[in-house]
């Protein structure tokens, strides 16, 4: 091992200007770590335990350590990625593009030197001959393919934070804000518009309105109100498995989090993609001000709506505002005057969603067309009427009429008619 190889890539390292971020994370610092080891290399067995945590932070993960600088310079969100977001590559200052052509020259080092390499110096190190397992070298399959020099593919890396966007935005469709952050959700929930069936017409108003969103066009708010069960809320989340690649985001924010909504406006304000704001199951008690945020972001204020970010709630109630008897104003001197404005106040309040969508409780015939369109998307062999027969049989036994419950009845029918198939496989006797 020839020590000014190590110092080299130590200062390769070291002089990141903007991805400084891509070895933050465990085996970033655990290569580091290693590096420093094998410079000094006064204790081998600190660099067998160095080159071990490095090795255990890699396979827990799956990846090479070429895979590993990869996923983290795509993802990375520093000033050049943000940039790039927002502005044509050509329009990029030019000190920030020589930057990051530096820095992508100095990772493209870092990478060559990976698990075969690192073994060996280690192995020379400690002067031993036994083996040690390498990581092998290699580059899989990643949403942009760097060339022979990392550095001539900045063009492509700023088209690709031009169409994905930069940090986790780039990297997650579906979003939850969490502790004043944008935390990306690793495993969403797959559901696809395809999937749902029996309310054809809300669907179709609704994917109207988001592709006005995505198309730079003037996009309601929208409000779905209804029974539970209905897929209110299946129906947004399956918006941006359809739409995601198109820039489309879902970000989830939950009712105790609605103070901070026109915190989140503004902080999407001026982002390429387009943002779905998730309320899932929205309703207030009395004075809440809670509400009030919302009705912000509903209307505005003195700061003009942000064109790329619109409002999805779903509720069970049509008026999101409880209402007592009590609240009705009754003649006494310690009402207040107006007190009827008040109470119209909060029973308009979701009037002030541009669109309101009802989903009523599914009849007979809707509940038996949601079966039948999931069991063909399965494939279920069995003859309709047995079909509608059983269908009819779960909602009885179960939570009644709904989209829900459709779905439930199919997922638990597919493995039994795939057990019993097997079982009247002679094959199988």
């Amino acid at each position: 091992m020839n020590p000014n190889s190590v110092r080299f890539l130590q200062h390769q390292a070291a002089s990141l200007l903007l991805y400084q971020e891509v070895l933050t994370g465990e085996a970033g610092q655990a290569f580091l770590q290693l590096l420093d080891t094998l410079y000094r290399h006064d204790k081998p067995s600190a660099c067998v335990y160095a080159y071990a945590r490095w090795f255990r932070a890699l396979v827990a993960q799956g990846q090479s350590w070429q895979d590993y600088l990869i996923q983290r310079l795509l993802y990375d969100d520093n000033p050049f990625t943000h940039q790039a977001q927002l502005h044509p590559f050509c329009d990029l200052n030019p000190t920030l593009v020589q930057a990051a052509q530096d820095d992508l020259s100095a990772l493209q080092h870092l990478a060559t030197c990976g698990g075969p390499t690192l073994s060996q110096w280690v192995r020379q190190v400690t002067k031993s001959d036994s083996s040690l397992v390498a990581i092998p070298d290699h580059i899989g399959e990643h949403p942009l393919e760097f060339g022979q020099t990392w550095n001539e593919s900045l063009p492509e890396l700023a088209a690709f934070h031009r169409q994905r966007g930069a940090g986790t935005l780039a990297q997650y469709h579906v979003l939850r804000w969490h502790e004043s952050m944008l935390e990306g959700v690793a495993v969403a929930d797959p559901v696809r518009l395809d999937e749902l069936a029996g309310y054809e017409s809300q669907k179709a108003i609704l994917v109207q309105n988001t592709q006005r969103l995505l198309a730079g066009e003037f996009a309601l708010h929208v409000l779905l109100y209804g029974s539970r069960g209905t897929g209110k809320s299946s129906l947004v989340k399956a918006l941006v498995n359809e739409y995601g690649d198109r820039g489309l985001r879902l970000l989830e924010v939950m009712k105790s989090q609605l103070y901070d909504l026109p915190k989140i406006s503004e902080r999407l304000r001026n982002l390429p993609q387009k943002f779905i704001l998730f309320v899932d199951d929205l309703s207030f008690e009395e004075d809440d001000e809670a509400f009030k945020a919302l009705k912000v972001v509903l209307e505005g204020s003195v700061t003009a709506r942000p064109q790329n970010v619109v409002v999805y709630a779903t509720s069970n109630r049509r008026h999101l505002i409880r209402e007592f008897f009590e609240d009705r104003p009754r003649p006494s001197a310690a009402d207040e005057i107006h007190n009827w404005d008040t109470v119209e106040e909060k029973l308009s309040f979701s009037d002030r969603f541009g669109l309101t969508l009802t989903f009523e409780s599914a009849d007979q015939r809707r509940y038996l067309e949601i079966v039948r369109h999931l069991a063909g998307q399965r494939r279920l062999d069995l003859p309709l009427e047995e079909l509608d027969a059983q269908a009819l049989q779960w909602a009885t036994r179960h939570n009644g009429r709904s989209g829900r419950t459709a779905r439930q009845f199919i997922e638990q029918l597919q493995p039994q008619l795939k057990t019993a198939r097997a079982s009247d496989d002679p094959w199988n006797a």
